[in-house]
């Protein structure tokens, strides 16, 4: 991966010279575009396809509380993320070593755990969409996919080719999901009664969603992004916020978006395949071309995800000034290779494992927000004497103290959902 794109901070150097107020200039516009969309579209992936299809069928309407609350916590606990890293100018795994020695390397084996998990679930979805959209076996389409994501990696200009590659299927996901939507005719006004007086709420649902949004390495993603692009400092503060807050709203657009388009079929009574569900309700929604479209979804989800959790678990892992472009390089090629090998050795990784391994980083989140919300509260050395908003680290440790709550009342589903 090239030095320039990925990790220079040549990458911003137009927005170093003086404060100008609501104005960025063309390249870090591009730079946090790209970190907004590489944090929206990690999130964006298989298992957000199965489990927001999942619990649609198994809530119905009633979903859309859970969706409303994911929302709101993990606006909270992004902005904190992405200032504590932004302005510190140092990945999550430094902050955790700083607070604790040794805990930043135990935040980076778990996170690595849940992100090659995630992978296998990530290509496995590669391989189903190519099957979907164009009839390939799985096994052949996945390692093609996994090809494409490697040769983006090791392109000179990897960071601005990952960027473009995110940003436009993400876009891509959004509209064909949009389309199906309409097809399905929802009904848009129990969703919205829900919102404020659910029929029932599930902490599984809640925190498997807030888990496969925020959980593991998506939460660092964007942030990971635009530290390696140069843009950290008190001075990028607005930067920071901006695109925290965009990331959430486009992963909660396409996630109500996608729960609107499997309820509107549900809501009709329709029996879906349970071996696919989503692909099943959108077949339902508009025939074949449904199908196709589930393909062209599933396969832009799963190979950006599979971009995104590369590039965040390999951050995770090595130094932004002690590791070189070429291990780092690498390293990504390697975790892509193996986890493609083990799907394709293995099969289709199962719906209970993607939901599982949401879950799974829902119980493992309060760790490492825990720690940026230290570090907020108590460690303005850290921060380089940044005044840290209190309003903002008590907005965070409120979400922090729910994600908690949710962990520990999701232990015993979780559980069951192993055994």
């Amino acid at each position: 991966m090239s030095d320039t794109p990925m990790s220079s901070p040549s990458a911003d150097t137009s927005t170093t010279t003086g404060p100008q107020p609501g104005r960025m200039s063309s390249s870090a516009r591009s730079t946090l575009i790209g970190a907004v969309f590489l944090m929206a579209t990690s999130a964006i992936g298989p298992g957000f396809i199965t489990q927001t299809t999942s619990f649609t069928v198994e809530l119905g309407a009633a979903f859309a509380f859970a969706i409303a609350v994911s929302v709101l916590v993990d606006i909270a606990i992004q902005l904190n993320v992405w200032r504590v890293i932004g302005v510190s100018g140092r990945r999550a795994q430094e902050l955790g070593n700083a607070v604790l020695p040794g805990l930043g390397w135990a935040m980076a084996g778990l996170l690595l755990l849940g992100g090659f998990v995630f992978n296998v679930g990530n290509v496995s979805g590669a391989g189903l969409g190519t099957d979907a959209m164009l009839g390939l076996d799985p096994r052949v389409g996945a390692p093609i996919s996994a090809a494409l994501a490697i040769g983006i990696f090791l392109s000179h200009k990897a960071g601005l080719a990952m960027d473009r590659v995110v940003l436009v299927l993400g876009g891509v996901m959004i509209v064909l999901t949009t389309y199906i939507a309409a097809t399905s005719g929802p009904p848009v006004g129990e969703a919205l009664r829900n919102v404020v007086l659910p029929e029932e709420i599930s902490f599984l649902a809640t925190t498997t969603l807030i888990g496969g949004t925020i959980g593991g390495y998506i939460v660092y993603a964007g942030a990971h992004r635009l530290l390696d692009s140069g843009v950290s400092g008190p001075e990028k503060i607005r930067e920071i916020t901006r695109g925290s807050v965009t990331g959430i709203l486009v992963t909660g657009v396409m996630r109500v978006i996608l729960f609107l388009a499997i309820l509107g079929v549900v809501s009709q009574g329709v029996d879906l395949d349970p071996e696919n569900q989503a692909a099943a309700a959108f077949e339902s929604a508009a025939g074949e071309v449904g199908m196709r479209v589930f393909g062209i979804v599933l396969w832009a989800a799963s190979i950006t995800s599979v971009i995104g959790a590369s590039y965040t678990t390999v951050s995770f892992v090595t130094s932004r000034t002690g590791t070189s472009d070429r291990t780092r390089t690498a390293l990504v090629v390697a975790f892509i290779a193996l986890t493609t090998l083990i799907f394709v050795v293995v099969g289709a990784a199962p719906t209970t494992l993607l939901i599982f391994a949401g879950a799974f980083n829902g119980l493992l989140l309060p760790i490492g927000i825990g720690v940026m919300i230290w570090v907020a509260w108590f460690r303005r050395d850290l921060l380089d004497g940044y005044d840290y908003p209190r309003w903002l680290a008590g907005l965070g440790a409120a979400a922090w103290l729910l994600t908690v709550y949710l962990a520990v009342n999701s232990i015993e589903p979780v559980l069951e959902l192993v055994g």
